[in-house]
């Protein structure tokens, strides 16, 4: 069996503001959701000149059986998995 390592795949996008590119980010994650290799959850966003400074697309809350929140990255109220009820704690 071939192993296989993590790539980042960095994709510069034009937006108005960091929301605007978050919305982008979460556009694009809906529409490769039907490949199993993406990792929706890690999706982050910075500006071009300053890359190392990332900001989290998703809510980075683990929920029951290890998956994580599919919510907005600072959303409000708790937690859920994607398409059901269920919480996680708030920090």
């Amino acid at each position: 069996m071939v192993s296989r390592e993590r790539f980042v795949v960095h994709l510069p996008v034009l937006a108005t503001d960091l929301d605007a590119a978050r919305g982008f980010a979460r556009a694009i994650t809906r529409a490769l959701a039907f490949l199993a290799d993406v990792d929706r959850a890690e999706t982050t966003v910075s500006e071009e000149d300053a890359q190392h400074v990332r900001h989290r697309v998703f809510c980075d809350r683990l929920l029951d059986g290890r998956r994580r929140c599919p919510l907005r990255a600072h959303h409000d109220g708790d937690c859920r998995p994607a398409g059901g009820a269920g919480r996680c704690p708030r920090r």
